[in-house]
């Protein structure tokens, strides 16, 4: 029973039917059903969804060729997959495939039949492995004097300068190729001292916590990070929204850039400077910086603050190549 005032001013008494109440209580069920699954397809990288779905698919695939039954699937039919596809996948792929398959079962209500307590999957995965190799090829690093090469040649219309940025600033600041095309103008703060760049979501931070990078100037005018990035926003004539944008062949700024762009202005950075292409890709300016850091004999505390890693184990990686021959025990032996 609910209390009001009449417009003469009494007090009334209404009642609400209870159906009405029940009727209001299903409504706040089903819209909490819907924010679940909502928060739900958010759980995942937008990316690694994409992932799973091919993932899956393929697994689908390759049951309906076969006559065996992809949900629910049993040990037996994984361990038979995991087979057939060994000779064209890499064990790392053959791993994320039996994470889509765990995923597709449990969101069915199905026990995960890809699990390594099933000695079917288990065995035969080990098998693959130590056939296989579980060592993943890199891209190499863009180490810093061939990044000053590569900007050196650039052209100096706008394609030019927004690709001279985005090798600067995306080195200095050793951002994943998503990152890079991601930032906006609001992410960027510059000062006396360089520029800060709020990264607001990261690979390693599907939360959105966010963190801050500073992007020191250059010591040469010709390679600054810094100016390189407001020379491209002045001739872009951006002041806000999107920071790194295409260009048409009428030099007319359009929309956001594609991750796949950033691999290919790396590409075509190490082929300027006379360097296999093949082997460069979108990650090399990430990489390049550790690498470089490393030759440099910047420590691992410092590289770590750029880097974002938060295990010394993955920037050791880069290190040991870097130390290859600088710290090598034969050196001067023979």
């Amino acid at each position: 029973m609910f209390e009001h005032w009449s417009k003469t001013g009494a007090m009334e008494t209404s009642v609400i039917a209870p159906q009405t109440t029940k009727e209001t209580a299903l409504v706040a069920i089903q819209d909490a059903h819907e924010k679940a699954r909502e928060y739900v397809s958010h759980s995942k990288a937008v990316s690694t969804l994409r992932a799973y779905r091919s993932d899956w698919r393929d697994f689908e695939n390759w049951c309906s060729a076969s006559g065996l039954t992809a949900l629910p699937a049993t040990p037996e039919t994984i361990a038979l997959f995991l087979a057939a596809r060994a000779d064209v996948l890499k064990p790392a792929t053959l791993g994320r495939r039996l994470a889509a398959i765990a995923k597709a079962h449990q969101a069915a209500g199905h026990e995960s039949p890809a699990s390594m307590k099933h000695a079917a999957v288990s065995e035969v995965f080990k098998g693959i492995k130590r056939t296989k190799g579980t060592a993943q090829s890199r891209k190499a690093p863009l180490l810093a004097p061939q990044l000053i090469r590569a900007v050196a040649v650039m052209r100096e219309d706008l394609v030019g300068l927004r690709d001279r940025a985005l090798l600067l600033v995306g080195f200095s600041g050793a951002f994943r190729r998503s990152e890079l095309v991601g930032l906006n103008v609001e992410d960027c703060e510059f000062s006396d001292d360089g520029l800060t760049i709020t990264l607001r979501r990261s690979k390693t931070d599907q939360e959105a916590a966010g963190r801050k990078i500073g992007i020191p100037r250059g010591s040469s005018p010709e390679t600054c990070p810094v100016r390189a990035l407001r020379a491209w926003m002045d001739a872009a004539s951006i002041a806000e929204g999107t920071l790194f944008r295409s260009v048409n062949r009428h030099g007319h700024v359009g929309e956001r850039l594609s991750a796949k762009r950033v691999a290919i202005v790396v590409k075509q950075a190490a082929a300027a400077v006379s360097l296999d292409e093949t082997q460069f890709a979108g990650h090399s300016l990430r990489a390049g910086l550790v690498t470089s850091a490393a030759i440099a004999g910047r420590s691992d505390r410092s590289i770590m603050n750029t880097t974002g890693h938060r295990s010394i184990a993955m920037v050791q990686r880069y290190v040991r190549d870097a130390s290859l021959f600088r710290d090598n025990a034969a050196s001067g032996l023979l």
